[in-house]
This record gives C-alpha cells, structure tokens and sequence, in this order.
C-alpha cells in the first residue's frame, strides 16, 4: 500500500448532538402526553442512562434513525421494578431526581462507584423544602431514595452554587408543585432546560428569576444541534491556517 501526502482536505463536519440538551428533551418528552420524535440525539453511555431509567418508569422508547419518546405525563409514570441506575451520568440522577421527587410511588437511584462519590446535598436540601421525602447516605451521597408524596410546595429558593444540574432538578420538581416555584441565579448557567419548557424568565438587580408551573406539556419533534466541542480538533486546524498564513482558504 502506498500513501502519498496531501495538501488539504476537503468537507463538511456535522458534531454529534449536545449531550446536555439530549438528557433534558428526553426528560420533557417522557413528561408530555403522546409521542416525541428526536433527530440528532445523542447516543452515548449517559443518555443511555437516562433512557434506560425512562423505560424502568413505564416509558415507551423506540431508537432507529430517529428516537421516538411516548409521554406518560407528569404523574403518571410507573413504580419501577428495580433500582435505578444512573451509571456514571450525575444529570440523569440529579434531573431524574426532581421528576421522581413528585411521584406517588417509592423508588430508588444510584449509579456506579465515582458517582456514588458526588455530592447530592445540593439537590436533597432544596427538594426536601418542596416537601419531598428523600433521602441521601450520611455522606450526602447516592443512593437517593425517595418516597412517595401526594404534591410538592413551590418555594422561592436561590441557588447556592452555580449549577444547571441543580436548576433544572429543582424546575422538574417545580412542575409537579401546585403552586409557581421561583428559582433564583445569581451566576448565570446553562439555560437548556428553562428554554425548552418556554418558562418565563426574568432579570431583577443583576439577578435571573426562573418561574415554574406546572404545565401541560404537548409532544413534538424535536432536533438536538450539534455539540461544538466535538469540533474542537478540527477548529484549531483552522486556526493554525488563519493564524501562519492570514487565510481559511486552505482549510
């Protein structure tokens, strides 16, 4: 076999979908009533994760070219068999967390050694001034066991770190509240899951207020858009190119 050297090569890059966004539609699509179609999602071992989590809770899942999510609702999904597994995924236990916070059923949720090792406080504190009956180990880690309750309380809660993860934990809980739970952010994060519900959003004093209700969540089609980071390799190529020769023409 002979390789000969060239110059440049030539095409277009389309990324796999963000990892962030797939978590939360397929989170919000198993919380509509009817079904979703996904294009783009990302198939890796965390959103495998979540939907293997989704399934043990009654959901209907099909993955071909497309996902499709049948909805079972927002307290309608079904005591699972077993406990949960989150794998190594810290947004499938903390979002799915928040959902499983409103149910009337027990269920438990861990995953594997390094993420037995996170902290969960961050989540427990906050869900337990909703009313949820949860529980983390004496070292506020997972397992996460959380009982069953007949409604959550919306509270007004400012986040103590700056976490998407924690947010939208707590907007999950907040749908299944009777009542309008007020997240407050100091510090700006990750707005993937406040976009996607459409909640309302405002800025006081420098400070962002999510507002949470629940809603009636309808089914949809949804694209997940690339991750750019998955690009990153192939960006810097081209920043080498523009940076010695003033040129993207030879990218």
């Amino acid at each position: 076999m002979k390789i000969e050297k060239v110059n440049k090569i030539k095409g277009v890059i389309y990324p796999p979908g963000d990892k962030s966004i797939s978590h939360r539609v397929a989170l919000i699509c198993a919380l509509s009533m009817g079904e979703n179609v996904i294009e783009n999602f990302l198939i890796s071992d965390d959103t495998l994760r979540t939907l293997n989590c989704l399934e043990s809770l009654g959901v209907e899942i099909e993955i071909s070219e497309k996902l499709k999510i049948r909805g079972r609702g927002i307290r309608n999904f079904r005591k699972p068999d077993s406990i949960l597994d989150a794998g190594n995924s810290g947004t499938t236990i903390r979002l799915l967390a928040g959902i499983l916070a409103g149910q009337n059923f027990n269920s438990e949720i861990t995953g594997d050694e390094s993420l037995r090792r996170r902290p969960m406080m961050r989540i427990v504190k906050p869900l337990k001034m909703m009313g949820a009956k949860i529980e983390a180990t004496e070292n506020g880690t997972a397992p996460l066991k959380i009982y069953a309750v007949e409604k959550l309380n919306p509270i007004k809660y400012e986040l103590e770190i700056p976490s998407a993860q924690v947010k939208s934990c707590l907007i999950f809980a907040g749908l299944h509240a009777e009542g309008k739970t007020k997240i407050i952010e100091k510090i700006p994060t990750r707005d993937h899951t406040e976009r996607l519900l459409g909640l309302k959003v405002v800025s006081e004093n420098g400070e962002k207020i999510i507002e949470v209700k629940p809603i009636k969540i309808e089914p949809r089609h949804y694209f997940i858009p690339g991750d750019i980071s998955t690009s990153a390799f192939f960006y810097c190529r081209c920043f080498n190119c523009f940076k010695f020769t003033h040129s993207y023409k030879k990218c």
